[in-house]
């Protein structure tokens, strides 16, 4: 699953509200996307589509919620960005950043235990 960055964002609102009905929905996202709201509802219909967002119809206003959680969401990206972009090693990856971006000295303690703690 690819979710592109405005999918991203509408799932974000889901997620915060555990689900809401349009007019919500299109105010929250108003503020960061000035998407009016049958742009909301042509977003909200192919996530639907797209198994990304359920839609309670035996009430009105309908109900919309995300079908996925954020920690699914989340560990489907992750791992197509580490294959797509560093075949699959997360060593690379971690490797880039850390060469990348300085860390501090309880950070890199964090990380020397996390390793430490992992059954590899």
């Amino acid at each position: 699953m690819k979710l592109s960055d405005r999918e991203w964002t509408v799932l974000e609102v889901l997620w915060d509200t555990k689900g809401a009905e349009l007019g919500e929905i299109s105010e929250k996202l108003k503020k960061e996307t000035d998407w009016s709201r049958n742009t909301v509802h042509t977003y909200l219909t192919r996530m639907e589509i797209k198994g990304l967002v359920t839609i309670d119809k035996s009430i009105t206003p309908h109900i919309y919620k995300a079908a996925l959680s954020k920690k699914v969401c989340q560990t489907s990206e992750r791992k197509s960005f580490l294959h797509r972009v560093y075949s699959g090693s997360t060593s690379d990856l971690i490797a880039a950043f850390l060469k990348e971006e300085k860390i501090s000295s309880e950070e890199r303690d964090k990380l020397k235990k996390l390793l430490d703690d992992m059954e590899v």
